[in-house]
């Protein structure tokens, strides 16, 4: 088969034909660029097959853009790629000839429209027309009326050329996440199924690449999309380590730009996407450009976002927030969301919203979510810091730097009158006494160990396992292992620290080491603690 290709962009300021590859160009000219072309040997599977519907969706800051431009210069006949993709790692796989500029492709983004246009203007007429003129113009030869829909333009130029086309729509849930007015997000959705749930046109797309940050809605797109697998932050399957930075990818940059990895680390890790330590790139771009490793979160977004979200009242988001920020993991049944702005139905729905958006991580096999890193971290203190709910979480993070300080000190009195009150203002009557909110007030007593410690739970160290490791990564303080019991003694669980040599988990670390034994009494509600230093 010959194929005749054209290409068809629409950017936020007007509709490209035929064009170049310079965004391609200036991404990779960047004084940051990772390479991350091996996502095209990925689509390449699909092209052409009854999985070529693909969504891919991405909190912000995550690289959408930079993989449309991608895969834009790679399948455009509109310019020859060849050399440009010849200094990146698909260039020796051996589907790189395959399809390289070798499809119609039209790209569109939404967000460009809505954001020009605004929320109360009915945008798909006019990125259609806009569309359709020059459809008109390319092929001449095929019959198309000049208020013909864009779905039947390409049924047209199929049945009369059998020129197949790929489609890129970038920011397709704009409407939805902007909760537009009824009439416009029709007119949408008529859009939506007349490209992707229409049997005609579905042997002209050889490819449909859709991104977003929500997953498709499934209360009135899904029917729309269901043709398309999902990649998203809760699963990205073999895309995964295209979703953001890997681990190996960042190490690299700290090395090539002079900056502390274990810092980054801190910093911006935390999202696993099944089983791959992702790094949040904008971040990473941004800490390398300063030469400052800080939060670049509110650059990109508010935490009103998140600060909406968390003040619902469903029953238990209240707990699990206060157990998150100390640094622990909640279930979440990520499968009951239906992906709208709107139909939130309990905590399970609000905290996978927010897995999407980046505020939270989730771990697949523990089907569990937590916040990632300190750079979220900061944005969910901001969010709840006016909040009456959360006055309680708010005296105990302004008050963990004197409990630091006391333990450092080998102040015990002090240690055990703060967990007494870091108890009485987290818990309820019902979740007083679990054993797994007695960890988690620990960890959020001590917050502003953050700051300086690594923190562990459940560390396998010596003959067992260490309820709380906390290790300094900056110089002059002592590192701290701490053991929990109930209705014991905290003599117990000091002895047990010693004879089960909770120390050998820090033989690398050569610094002064603290044993911290602490026992709660349910009956008095009392903590009381015993601290001893131990001399390597």
């Amino acid at each position: 088969m010959t194929w005749k290709i054209k290409f068809l962009y629409i950017q936020s300021m007007g509709i490209y034909v035929n064009p170049n590859n310079e965004n391609l160009k200036m991404d990779m000219a960047s004084p940051i660029y990772v390479d991350k072309s091996m996502l095209i040997s990925e689509i390449n599977r699909v092209v052409k097959t009854n999985k070529r519907f693909v969504c891919v969706s991405r909190s912000r800051r995550f690289g959408k853009t930079m993989a449309g431009n991608m895969l834009s210069a790679y399948f455009s006949k509109g310019c020859d790629s060849r050399e440009l993709f010849s200094k990146l790692k698909i260039a020796k796989h051996p589907s790189f000839d395959k399809y390289l500029n070798k499809f119609n492709v039209i790209a569109l983004d939404v967000n460009a429209f809505f954001s020009k246009y605004g929320p109360s203007t009915d945008f798909v007429p006019l990125f259609t027309k806009n569309i359709r003129d020059e459809l008109i113009s390319d092929f001449p030869q095929v019959n198309i009326s000049d208020d013909e829909p864009l779905a039947g333009c390409l049924e047209k130029i199929y049945a009369t050329t059998k020129e197949q086309f790929v489609v890129i729509l970038d920011e397709y849930d704009v409407l939805v996440r902007e909760k537009v007015a009824e009439p416009i997000f029709k007119s949408y959705l008529a859009f939506l199924n007349s490209m992707f749930k229409n049997n005609n046109l579905a042997s002209a797309i050889a490819l449909a690449y859709i991104t977003g940050i929500l997953p498709v809605v499934r209360d009135k797109v899904q029917s729309k999309l269901n043709v398309f697998d999902e990649y998203t932050m809760v699963g990205s399957g073999r895309l995964s380590e295209f979703v953001g930075f890997t681990a190996e990818e960042v190490q690299g940059l700290c090395k090539e730009n002079g900056l502390d990895f274990e810092e980054c680390k801190r910093w911006y890790d935390g999202y696993n996407i099944n089983g791959i330590e992702t790094y949040n790139p904008k971040s990473i771009v941004s800490a390398i450009d300063s030469g400052k490793i800080k939060s670049f979160w509110t650059q990109t977004g508010s935490y009103d976002a998140l600060q909406n979200y968390v003040m619902m009242n469903f029953d238990g988001i209240l707990e699990d927030v206060k157990t998150m920020i100390g640094g622990g993991r909640v279930d979440v049944n990520v499968l009951s969301y239906l992906n709208t702005m709107t139909d939130f139905r309990s905590k399970d729905d609000v905290f996978t919203y927010l897995i999407h958006l980046g505020y939270l991580a989730y771990d697949e096999e523990t089907e569990q979510c937590y916040i990632p890193n300190r750079e979220v971290r900061d944005q969910w203190i901001l969010s709840i810091k006016q909040s009456p709910d959360y006055r309680g979480v708010m005296e105990l993070v302004n008050a963990s730097k004197q409990l630091v300080e006391s333990t450092q000190n080998g102040d015990f009195a002090a240690v055990a009158d703060a967990l007494n009150k870091a108890h009485e203002q987290i818990c309820n009557n019902q979740n007083y006494n679990n054993e797994g909110t007695f960890q988690a007030v620990i960890c959020l007593a001590y917050f502003y160990a953050n700051l300086k410690y690594t923190i562990v739970k459940e560390l396998p160290a010596g003959k067992g396992v260490a309820d709380v490791v906390m290790i300094p990564y900056v110089p002059n303080i002592p590192a701290l292992i701490i053991e929990l019991k109930r209705n014991q003694s905290e003599k117990t669980a000091l002895t047990q620290i010693r004879e089960k040599k909770y120390g050998n988990a820090l033989e690398k670390y050569s610094g002064d080491l603290l044993f911290v034994g602490v026992n709660y009494d349910e009956k008095t509600k009392e903590h009381k603690c015993v601290i001893e230093k131990f001399v390597k």
